[in-house]
């Protein structure tokens, strides 16, 4: 190898030794802001990240509120299954339905029809 390549190589490698040394004492000089800025990433990643605390709280409200909503629906099945089963079995509910709905009456009975109109004119006179 010739003097002018060798000294270019030696060049080479004092310089990639000296950018080193630089990043390394760079490091020593900034390593607790380094550190400071990871901790403060990760932090904020944790309270307000895809799966942090706020999601983790948002998560919740949501599953309390749709919670609610079943045990409301499920009230309303209950409900409407007792009303299935007196449709099937109680003679007085199937009475009371054919009376008020299909306006039958019994042998004898008179059905007098008040419009809801006037229902409500009476009812907003009877209260002072």
């Amino acid at each position: 190898m010739s003097k002018i390549a060798a000294n270019t190589v030696k060049k080479k490698t004092a310089e990639k030794v000296g950018a080193d040394e630089r990043v390394i004492s760079f490091v020593k000089r900034h390593i607790r802001g380094l550190l400071a800025l990871i901790v403060g990433v990760l932090l904020v990643h944790d309270v307000f990240g895809t799966h942090g605390f706020m999601a983790m709280r948002r998560t919740a409200r949501e599953i309390k509120k749709v919670q609610a909503d079943l045990d409301q629906l499920n009230k309303e099945n209950t409900d409407l299954e007792q009303q299935v089963r007196d449709l099937k079995s109680d003679p007085h509910t199937i009475e009371r339905l054919a009376r008020e709905g299909a306006m039958l009456a019994r042998p004898g009975e008179v059905i007098i029809k008040i419009p809801q109109a006037r229902v409500a004119e009476a009812s907003a006179r009877s209260k002072p």
